[in-house]
C-alpha cells in the first residue's frame, strides 16, 4: 500500500494535487481509508481522516482540529485507477454534504455546479451522475445511516 498515489483532481479550479499526506490504513476492493495532514495551514482544521467508498462515488472525511472533531465533511467524487502509475484520481464533483456535531446536515457548491454547467466544464452526464450520488448520500444520511459510512474513521 505505500507505493500506492492518491490524487485530487478539481473541476473549479482545474487542479491535480498528489496528496502526499495521506497515509493508506486500509484498503479493499469497496474502500480506501486514509489519515492525513492539510497540505496547507488552515485555522479551522489541521488533521483528519477519509474514507473513499469505492463502489458507492463519495468520500467521508472527519476533519478534526488537534483531536477535536470539527464536522465531518462529504465529497460527492468520481475515479479512476491507473495501474501504470499504481495511482488512484478521485475527481471532485463539485457537491459537498457537511454533517456537524450537532447533526445539522448542510449542501455546499450547488452555485459552484451550475457555474461548471453555463462554463462547459462538464456535461450532462457527469452533472445528472453528481445529483444522483448526492441525493444517494442524503437519503443514506437522512435515514439514520450515516452511522455505517462514518464507522471506519470513529477510532482513529
Amino acid at each position: 500500500m505505500k507505493d500506492v498515489k492518491i490524487y485530487r483532481k478539481r473541476i473549479i479550479p482545474n487542479e491535480k494535487i498528489l496528496l502526499k499526506n495521506d497515509n493508506i490504513l486500509l484498503m479493499n476492493e469497496d474502500i480506501i481509508v486514509t489519515k492525513w495532514k492539510t497540505l496547507k495551514d488552515r485555522g479551522d482544521f489541521n488533521n483528519g481522516c477519509s474514507c473513499y467508498f469505492l463502489k458507492k462515488n463519495f468520500k467521508i472525511s472527519k476533519f478534526m482540529q488537534n483531536d477535536q472533531l470539527v464536522y465531518w465533511y462529504c465529497d460527492i467524487v468520481n475515479w479512476t485507477y491507473d495501474e501504470k502509475e499504481n495511482a488512484y484520481t478521485f475527481t471532485d464533483m463539485l457537491i459537498d454534504v457537511v454533517i456537524y456535531e450537532n447533526g445539522f446536515v448542510k449542501v455546499y457548491d450547488l452555485a459552484e455546479l451550475a457555474l461548471a454547467i453555463e462554463t462547459g466544464a462538464i456535461n450532462s452526464s457527469y452533472t445528472q451522475q453528481a445529483l444522483k450520488t448526492a441525493d444517494e448520500l442524503l437519503n443514506i444520511i437522512y435515514s439514520g445511516g450515516f452511522d455505517d459510512l462514518k464507522k471506519y474513521l470513529v477510532n482513529i
